[in-house]
């Protein structure tokens, strides 16, 4: 079984910075992409940004410039750094990671359990 650990969620004030992980722990051959959702109130899951297994990076428009996923292939981690935050940003943030949990298995997908980032004004 692979398990995805999220931390790194809180309250800030506009302006502010946090930095959320997800990390990737149990039967795991090889990760492939991994990306960071957020559902805010009321509206429906989106993409926020995604990491390549070569380190490509590609985030949605209203994050670009503001926020950096970074991943580290050692320690199965993902991370984003979010500066400059937006009371828009206020969102429960999940972690997504395609990985192969065995040698010739196929790709699946996993989902992270969610943390909250509140941005106040």
């Amino acid at each position: 079984q692979v398990q995805l650990a999220e931390s790194g969620g809180g309250s800030v004030q506009a302006g502010g910075s946090l930095k959320l992980s997800c990390a990737a722990s149990g039967s795991i051959f090889s990760i492939n992409a991994m990306a960071w959702y957020r559902q805010r109130p009321g509206k429906e899951r989106e993409f926020v940004a995604v990491i390549s297994s070569r380190d490509s990076t590609h985030y949605r428009d209203s994050v670009e410039g503001r926020f950096t996923i970074s991943r580290d292939n050692g320690k199965n981690t993902m991370y984003l750094q979010m500066n400059s935050l937006k009371p828009e940003d206020t969102a429960v943030y999940y972690c997504n990671v395609a990985l192969v949990d065995s040698r010739g298995g196929d790709m699946k997908n996993y989902w992270g359990q969610g943390t909250q980032v509140t941005v106040s004004s």
